[in-house]
């Protein structure tokens, strides 16, 4: 049992002359956000969590969040304690809750400074003042060089995701004495009201609450070995001999309509789509963070955004960054340094997730493809996904990862509404409107670049491995991507040889039927295909087929490959020209009805198996490297394949 002089109890604040915040004032802080109440929290605890964190801990940051329900061990304890002086239930539906049960969510850190520093809101400290800027004031500057917090709003999202606005706030710090402490309160955030005191008096009131040590003229936390016993009372984790840290206890939360362990499923996913960057490893061998969710006893792991489709792509690009393959983004007028992008470009299959992840994929609105680019700030929390042009092609997806300088990271901030989603310019004047505007305008133009739109891109921008899932591709059914069907296509070809003008070998051009319904074989025409270029005769580059075009499958869809040689040892550009026609009408049409599917260039794989998703490529010649040309073709329909090539000039 506790001391009876401590023993906590609720405290309702009365409007003083001078007036204060309201709770709804408090509550509505967030706006309108776009995002659901589960990926806010997410967000903005994490980012909580790592601006808090402790330097002088080795290891990473342990955040986790844990559902449950109050245990019949401590129900009894619950009603007790908390119902202490609680205010009726017109004001707060606290007793109502605790009568008939109550569901809670813990989020947790650990190696993190806890809310130390002062306990009440008037007292002047040196050090960090956490405690009373989470549990009693509003709006305070973030005091985090670079943190990913500005002004402390991310605590509403506690109250706004209790249905009863009330939470538990269990901390350990270091006081002022650098000694240990463990500190434990309760706080509610309702909506403003008028009451009688227990005289008779009518008063105004806020709608804040407090609960805790009410010994003095306020509500103080419960501190140390009281703090220790109550929470022992109430079931709450107990921290371990040295930990630091916070557990923020939410009554009731409001999970979306989602059951428990769909919450914790999609909480688990979110986590991995919003706080990936913290879950990779340093060059230094650290890791910044560890995520874990909890339900009833049972494990939901994050996902691994290293071997995650379509986040490893993200991370690659993030790898970027640090290296040559990245790239500056600046402004001219006025001259800065805006921030550094990587962009990545490979094929990915089409996605397919879980309900879990497919609902966190659509709260940063990204469906069955990607092409998008994560925008942070120096803390590396992810902002949002910027969506860029489309490539037009199902196959092929970009992704890209843009992080603003510590010398921009004030502009980024200001440009951010509380929820941290978003950068805005219009929130901004002068030259940081310019600086945020003119980051979208550099975004745009590297995408284009990339997909060689009004500008020329960088010969193998991605160049990734490209692992087929089978060497050899089932036949397919009609009008359908996929494996399987009744459809046989035969192993034999037919064609013709065309003399070269030049004399040079033959050079076919190979057609291939994909997705017919009927039973048929693949066929083949051999034609010449004319070299380009101002080379002398000798050294004028050709294409020399190795073997016929062949199905394959990539990513579970169906591609056309067709393997070729360069035996001419010159510098030189390939391409390829295709054509479709009907089954049966001889014809080749190159320009497709209105709205019919066409066959496009996923890329150009090398012996290696690295896949260059470029429309053109330079190949030095003169060996007998085999390069493969990667094809999707047009369903129901005979695609051509004509691989061409050009010399280089060297100047």
């Amino acid at each position: 049992m506790t001391d009876a002089r401590t023993e906590p109890q609720w405290y309702s604040q009365p409007y003083p002359p001078e007036g204060a915040s309201a709770a709804e004032g408090i509550r509505n802080q967030l706006g309108r956000p776009e995002l659901d109440l589960l990926t806010i929290l997410v967000r903005e605890a994490a980012q909580n969590s790592w601006d808090a964190r402790d330097p002088r801990q080795e290891g990473p940051v342990r955040f986790g969040i844990d559902l449950g329900y109050v245990g019949p061990a401590y129900a009894d304890s619950w009603r007790r304690l908390l119902m202490n002086g609680a205010p009726p239930n017109d004001h707060l539906s606290l007793r109502k809750a605790l009568r008939a049960g109550i569901r809670i969510m813990t989020i947790s850190d650990r190696g993190t400074n806890g809310l130390g520093g002062p306990i009440r809101a008037h007292e002047i400290a040196k050090g960090r003042q956490d405690f009373v800027a989470f549990v009693r004031n509003v709006g305070e500057p973030r005091d985090t060089k670079l943190g990913g917090g500005t002004y402390g709003f991310g605590k509403a999202i506690f109250y706004l995701l209790s249905s009863l606005g009330t939470v538990l706030v269990h901390t350990r710090c270091r006081n002022d004495r650098g000694q240990l402490e463990t500190r434990l309160i309760g706080c509610a955030l309702w909506h403003s009201y008028q009451d009688r005191d227990a005289r008779g008096d009518e008063w105004r009131y806020t709608g804040r609450h407090w609960w805790g040590d009410a010994s003095g003229d306020v509500i103080d936390p419960l501190i140390g070995t009281e703090a220790e016993e109550t929470a022992r009372q109430l079931g709450l984790v107990p921290f371990g001999e040295q930990e630091t840290g916070t557990s923020v206890v939410v009554l009731d939360p409001q999970l979306d309509g989602l059951e428990p362990k769909e919450a914790a499923a999609y909480l688990a996913e979110t986590i991995a789509w919003h706080l990936w960057p913290k879950m990779l490893e340093r060059a230094d061998g650290t890791l910044p963070m560890r995520f874990s969710v909890t339900c009833e006893g049972r494990d939901f792991p994050v996902p691994d955004p290293r071997t995650t489709s379509p986040l490893n792509l993200f991370v690659d690009a993030f790898r970027q960054l640090g290296t040559d393959e990245g790239r500056t983004l600046s402004c001219q007028r006025p001259i800065r340094e805006l921030g550094r992008l990587g962009l990545v470009q490979r094929p990915i299959i089409p996605l397919d997730p879980s309900p879990a992840a497919r609902r966190a994929m659509e709260m940063v609105q990204i469906e069955r493809s990607v092409h998008h680019v994560a925008l942070m700030r120096p803390a590396e929390l992810v902002v949002t996904y910027w969506p860029g042009r489309e490539t037009g092609a199902e196959l092929l997806s970009y992704a890209g990862v843009f992080r603003a300088t510590e010398e921009m990271d004030t502009t980024f901030a200001e440009a951010e509404p509380p929820t941290h989603d978003a950068w805005n310019y219009q929130r901004l004047e002068g030259q940081d409107r310019t600086f945020v505007r003119t980051t979208f305008t550099r975004l745009k133009e590297a995408v284009d670049e990339l997909l060689q739109l009004g500008g020329t891109a960088r010969e193998g921008s991605a160049n990734v491995a490209l692992g087929a899932a089978s060497a050899r591709f089932s036949p397919l059914v009609g009008g359908a991507w996929g494996t399987g069907g009744a459809t046989d296509y035969g192993t034999t070809s037919t064609g013709r040889a065309t003399a070269a003008p030049d004399d040079d070998e033959e050079l076919p051009n190979t057609r291939a039927r994909a997705g017919a319904r009927q039973k048929g074989r693949k066929t083949g025409i051999a034609e010449t295909s004319s070299a380009e270029g101002n080379t002398s005769r000798s050294l004028r580059p050709r294409v020399k087929y190795a073997g016929e075009t062949t199905y394959e499958e990539r990513f579970g869809h169906a591609v056309l490959v067709q393997a070729f040689t360069l035996p001419v040892p010159v510098v030189q550009r390939v391409r390829v020209e295709l054509a479709v026609a009907l089954p049966g009408t001889g014809n080749r049409e190159t320009d497709p009805p209105a709205g019919a599917a066409v066959p496009g260039l996923v890329g150009w794989e090398d012996s290696t198996g690295a896949l260059h998703a470029s429309p053109t490529y330079v190949i030095e010649g003169g060996d007998e490297t085999v390069w493969r040309a990667v094809v999707r073709p047009a369903p129901d329909t005979i695609t051509e394949i004509t691989v061409k090539t050009q010399a280089v000039n060297a100047s």
